[in-house]
């Protein structure tokens, strides 16, 4: 059914005792556009101390990666490739900047040729604050702007919750600080618990 769709699939087998060592040595030596993990979420105030293998691959690599939650079915069927994407949550701060976030999500609706859908743009914190992006003249799709009060990750997932998102768009910077090292930085956290899809793009990184 692959084929079908005009994409070519190679399985590579790397030895190594690291997997995440394996995996970033081929990336090396294989530079990619886009980066897709299906991981595993963990829960407890212990989650600092447990193996990962999905975020060190994506924080190492620096590219633009495509989380699917364990059980998660995305939003690209297996049966026939089609696409079930129609709205799309985007958390905007003003550091790191939003605009590679809409210019992501505008691209993957360009490319996949969507009909047309939803993209709300949620700001944490007061709605004066709410940093300013510049939207795609280009796509016929509704652009919502909401602020909401509360914790980054804790307001981000409850939002998706009230809006069933089938993919949430997070621009990161890395992690920041003693307190990033031991929970995560936001995007962690939200992938963490997240039951949709997550597209996490380091600064610098671009949909091409």
């Amino acid at each position: 059914m692959v084929g079908q769709l005009g994409i070519d699939v190679d399985k590579v087998v790397a030895s190594s005792k690291n997997p995440v060592r394996g995996c970033l040595g081929f990336l090396e030596r294989h530079p990619t556009d886009l980066i897709v993990l299906a991981v595993r979420q963990h829960k407890g105030r212990m989650r600092w101390l447990e193996k990962s293998v999905g975020e060190p691959i994506a924080c190492g690599a620096g590219q633009m990666t495509l989380f699917i939650p364990h059980g998660v079915n995305g939003f690209v069927s297996r049966q026939d490739g089609s696409i079930s994407l129609r709205n799309i949550l985007i958390p905007i701060t003003s550091k790191p900047r939003p605009q590679p976030s809409v210019e992501a999500a505008a691209r993957l609706i360009r490319n996949l040729h969507l009909p047309a859908g939803i993209v709300t743009l949620l700001h944490v914190g007061p709605a004066a604050e709410m940093p300013s992006v510049k939207l795609p003249q280009d796509i016929h799709w509704t652009w919502n702007g909401v602020a909401k009060a509360g914790e980054p990750a804790d307001t981000i997932l409850q939002t998706a919750t009230e809006l069933g998102p089938d993919l949430i768009v997070m621009t990161t910077d890395g992690r920041d600080g003693f307190l990033d090292g031991l929970r995560g930085t936001t995007s962690e956290r939200v992938l963490r618990r997240s039951r949709c899809p997550v597209l996490n793009l380091p600064v610098g990184s671009m949909l091409g």
